[in-house]
């Protein structure tokens, strides 16, 4: 048993991998050896060597694991975890239930290094993404010709789930390499195109390599994408008024919107699309759109989008949001960095908004009949901000000739709360 002398942390996060003991520093082996009690997952304890501590499978759920963890404090522990555990692994979510001086990390290479090196790939230049229980489609804004992806996947049907995928959004002619057991006697890399038949005996732990190739669309990386990319019924902030409306929002990583009238979610998906740490919240009054909504992001690999349906003006009326947290089962997010306004405009809205935001909260309003932009000119002149004018035109055919088109206009309010 520790005692209150000792000054080593009674907890290491050690780096675990598929050689076992043979492929641990001096110091974890030291530390494995040691230990009072050891935790792990069923396939990092398959390899451990007889020890004298107490060993114990780590639960499924992983969160279930965290209290039992906890009642061992004072005592020399081990939690085993793959690779580093800091990189796509469970080092961060411990260290959230813990003081820094209680626990120490010791990591070994991760996933991604082993992956890189069989490879040849400089791993800097590669996307690294852990799949093991998000969807597949997280993949869709990396998915252009020459870019290569290490990815961490479940077992070896998700390595034929994925291949599928690739297949019919039209990356078909994309390589895998499949990797398995890397750094264990069990070790294997194989490649085959997504179109080809893939072995049926793929191993778990098990990564992919790929390299992305084929004739399907990439999705560009600037705000703006064409309106085709979003499934919709014709509400939808279109394209060039989209990419003016984000330059507007001015996006920045790990921040909050609020999408009010959301429509097809197009502003709200490329606000996500902007940043991975990003997050938000799209209200929307029709269940319809707000379902195309969810889909259209599941589609487009962003899955920090929580739609909810209902009027923005209403919940806010109802003391929804209550000292920065959402409550009743609808608006549940923290206070925005931005709200965005494409429908719904009102001056109940308005005015709610104004009463709860917090100070320097980004707001952008976007207007297309007459009644609507009296209502952002009298705000603009209340509360300020910048008032702008958007007219587009498309050239289209008046007979055998041509001629613009106008769109209706659009007049956008951009203010900071």
């Amino acid at each position: 048993m520790m005692t209150d002398a000792d000054d080593a942390p009674w907890l290491t996060v050690l780096g675990w991998g598929e050689s076992g003991t043979a492929g641990l520093t001096p110091a974890s082996r030291e530390a494995l050896e040691a230990a009072e009690v050891v935790f792990g997952a069923r396939r990092h304890l398959r390899l451990l060597p007889t020890l004298s501590a107490e060993v114990r499978e780590w639960p499924v759920p992983f969160a279930d694991g965290v209290p039992r963890l906890l009642a061992e404090r004072g005592r020399r522990v081990v939690m085993l975890v793959s690779g580093d555990p800091f990189w796509f692994g469970a080092g961060a979510t411990l260290a959230r239930h813990l003081a820094p001086h209680e626990w120490r990390a010791l990591p070994s290479p991760s996933t991604f290094s082993l992956a890189a090196s069989r490879l040849g790939w400089s791993l800097e230049g590669v996307t690294c993404l852990g799949l093991h229980a998000r969807p597949l489609t997280r993949l869709r804004p990396h998915l252009h010709r020459g870019r290569r992806l290490l990815v961490l996947l479940r077992d070896g049907a998700a390595v034929t789930e994925l291949a599928g995928w690739l297949t019919r959004v039209g990356f078909d002619a994309s390589r895998l390499h499949v990797l398995e057991a890397l750094g264990g006697i069990e070790e294997r890399v194989r490649s085959v195109r997504a179109d080809a038949e893939l072995p049926d005996d793929i191993a778990h732990p098990v990564a992919v390599g790929l390299e992305v190739d084929g004739d399907g669309p990439a999705l560009p990386l600037t705000p703006g994408r064409p309106d085709d990319w979003f499934d919709h019924d014709g509400q939808i902030t279109r394209q060039a008024v989209r990419a003016v409306t984000l330059a507007a929002l001015a996006p920045a990583p790990g921040e909050r919107l609020w999408d009010i009238g959301t429509g097809s979610g197009s502003v709200a998906i490329e606000w996500l699309l902007a940043h991975p740490d990003n997050r938000a919240l799209g209200v929307e009054r029709d269940a319809e759109r707000a379902d195309r909504a969810r889909r259209n992001a599941r589609e487009l690999g962003v899955d920090r989008l929580e739609v909810i349906e209902g009027d923005a003006a209403i919940l806010l009326e109802e003391q929804a949001l209550e000292e920065g947290a959402m409550a009743r089962g609808g608006l549940r997010e923290t206070p925005p960095d931005a709200v965005f306004i494409g429908g719904g405009l009102s001056e109940a809205l308005l005015a709610a908004l104004w009463h709860r935001l917090p100070a320097g909260t980004r707001l952008v309003a976007n207007a297309v009949t007459l009644e609507s932009e009296a209502l952002l000119a009298h705000w603009q002149r209340r509360a300020g901000g910048e008032l702008v004018r958007l007219e587009l035109a498309a050239a289209t055919p008046i007979g055998t000739r041509r001629g613009w088109k106008a769109a209706y206009p659009i007049v956008q309010w951009r203010v900071s709360r």
